[in-house]
Order: C-alpha cells, then sequence, then structure tokens
C-alpha cells in the first residue's frame, strides 16, 4: 500500500488500543463498502483502510511499523530498513517478470519430489536406497545423478505479508528482491485460499535458485479461517429475535446475505452459510458459520410489567441447569 500514516488512515492516535482500532476500522468499513458507497474511490479507500487494519491489528508487524516507520514487506522495507528477517539494503533497480513459476501448496518434503521427481525411495541427501554400494547394475548412473544433484543451489526463503482478503481471495503480488547484487521485482501469483504460515515454491523464482515464500496472513475484525476453508463469525441476536426467530443479514466475504433465525435459538448454536466460506484456487468453496450469541437487555431498560413477564417466562422454562 501507499506509505500513508496508517494510524491517519484509520482516524485514530498512535495510542489507540485494540478495541479502539476495531471500532474506527468497522466505521469506516461501512462507510467505503463498495456495496454501500458507489463513489468512484469507495473501493479504494475500502482497500486502504483494510491494508492499515491488517497492520495495526497484529501485534508483531505494529511493533515494526512503529519502530520503522514503514510497512512490512514493503518497497521501503527492503530497502534498507531492519525488519524480522534478513534483508539487503538497494536503491533503484530493474523490473523483470518471471514467467515460469510452479506454484505449489504442499509441504516442501512433496514440492521436492514435485520438482526434482519421485515415485522411487531415495535418500534426501543423494544416496541410494541401497547403501553406498549403489545396488549393482547402474550405480555408476546413480553416482553421476547424485553428483549433479549437489551442485542444486540452496532455494532463498522470503516472508510475503498477505491482508486476510488478500489470502483468502487471491491475487498477484510484487515482491522486491536484491538477486546478486541487482534490484528485481517480481509478480508472484498468490492462489486462493492460501493460509497463515503456509509455503508456496516458485520453481526458478530467484534467478538460478528455487524461491519459498513463507506466507504471513493478516487478522480481521469479523471472519475467522477454521479447518480447510470454512469460516466463522459471531452473530448477536437479540431476546426476541433468538426466541422468536427472525431473518437477519449476514456479513459474507462477497457482500450481505439474508439468514432464517429458527424459533429458539440459543447462545453458541451454529448455523451455516453453505458456500460463503473461501473459495480455494482448487477444490469445493468452504462453508460460513454464523456463532450465535443472544444479547439480553439491560434490566433499568424494562418496566415492571415487562420484568415480571420475564419471571413468568423463566419459571416456565424450568431449571436450565445440570445438578
Amino acid at each position: 500500500m501507499s506509505e500513508k500514516d496508517l494510524y491517519s488512515v484509520l482516524g485514530v492516535a498512535k495510542s489507540a488500543s485494540n478495541d479502539e482500532l476495531k471500532k474506527a476500522y468497522r466505521k469506516l468499513v461501512r462507510q467505503y463498502h463498495p456495496d454501500v458507497n458507489k463513489a468512484h474511490d469507495a473501493s479504494a479507500k475500502f482497500t486502504e483502510v483494510q491494508e492499515a487494519y491488517d497492520i495495526l491489528s497484529d501485534e508483531k508487524k505494529r511493533r515494526y511499523y512503529d519502530q520503522f516507520g514503514v510497512v512490512p514487506g514493503s518497497a521501503a522495507a527492503d530497502a534498507g530498513t531492519p525488519g524480522p528477517g534478513p534483508r539487503t539494503p538497494w536503491e533503484g533497480g530493474q523490473r523483470v517478470r518471471v514467467d515460469q513459476m510452479d506454484m505449489d501448496q504442499e509441504d516442501l518434503g512433496s514440492m521436492f519430489e514435485s520438482f526434482f521427481g519421485g515415485g522411487r525411495a531415495r535418500d534426501p541427501f543423494g544416496g541410494s536406497p541401497f547403501g553406498a554400494g549403489g545396488g549393482g547394475a547402474g550405480s555408476g548412473r546413480g553416482s553421476k545423478a547424485r553428483a549433479q544433484r549437489t551442485v542444486e543451489p540452496e532455494p532463498l526463503e522470503h516472508d510475503l505479508f498477505l491482508t486476510f482478503m488478500g489470502a483468502a481471495r487471491g491475487g498477484t503480488e510484487d515482491l522486491k528482491l536484491n538477486l546478486d547484487g541487482k534490484a528485481r521485482t517480481i509478480e508472484v501469483n498468490i492462489p486462493a485460499g492460501v493460509r497463515d504460515k503456509q509455503q508456496l515454491r516458485m520453481r526458478k523464482g530467484a534467478g538460478d535458485r528455487d524461491l519459498v515464500l513463507n506466507i504471513r496472513v493478516g487478522g480481521h475484525p469479523v471472519f475467522r479461517r477454521e479447518e480447510g476453508n470454512d469460516l466463522s463469525l459471531d452473530l448477536g441476536l437479540s431476546v426476541s429475535e433468538a426466541i422468536l426467530g427472525a431473518t437477519v443479514n449476514v456479513q459474507t466475504l462477497d457482500g450481505t446475505v439474508e439468514m432464517r433465525i429458527p424459533p429458539g435459538t440459543s447462545s453458541g448454536a451454529k448455523l451455516r452459510l453453505r458456500g460463503k466460506g473461501i473459495q480455494p484456487a482448487k477444490g469445493d468453496a468452504g462453508d460460513l458459520y454464523a456463532v450465535v450469541r443472544v444479547l439480553v437487555p439491560k434490566p433499568d431498560l424494562l418496566s415492571e410489567e415487562e420484568k415480571q413477564a420475564i419471571r413468568e417466562i423463566g419459571a416456565k422454562q424450568g431449571n436450565v441447569r445440570s445438578e
């Protein structure tokens, strides 16, 4: 994102608490959401607010930003500012595009097999599965293959910070690297649905070396990532909505949808919206679970008649606690 002051983007002081950040973020999201605000710059401001919150709501990234004044993983950070991992200073540079990439979401062991061949047992350090003797015939070819593998350069690892929405939806990210003393900007294709701490491998993405990207995903004030591609969120209901049932609006990754609340729904109930979770690059979309939170009114808002009616309802309900 641009080098604007992140606190100014959210309209909060640098000393703002996490609750103050979340409150300011939710207000701005409602103001600039493309489904509500049709101004030509609303979408850009919505994205700017989202990215600012993703940085400041993460304790590690906020501490980095407060100390150095730049966003982790940005051009300014890569241009010499100390960061969470090894950095190499550079200025200016040449932009190139890596056209031949292999993005694999499996663990590095599986990716090693996919890039260098598999199907037969082998020592990960280049040896034969039959020991030093090589199993008789063909051992000469095995020795030659081992010699070739030993010259394979080590992959280059790099942290890549993504917003929650950027990881969920996928897209392209510009990654700035210093390779052999020369600045390079690589356009990386991020598959939809990547997870925090996942690794993506680009075949020959760093010159003559593979590039391993350590994905770091920011949080979200509404959604939580569950198992697989499922999401969850908290859904507040009034007492009357929970007891009598209702139809309410629920936020999803693609906007709001209507959900029917069955009569007699209690706190903790999970109501599913099928297919409204994360749609990965491959496979079926996950589900979105709305976790019910019944919110009761404060007693001073009720009249004596209303309080008496509630007592009578409680008497009819009986003991709700196991003894």
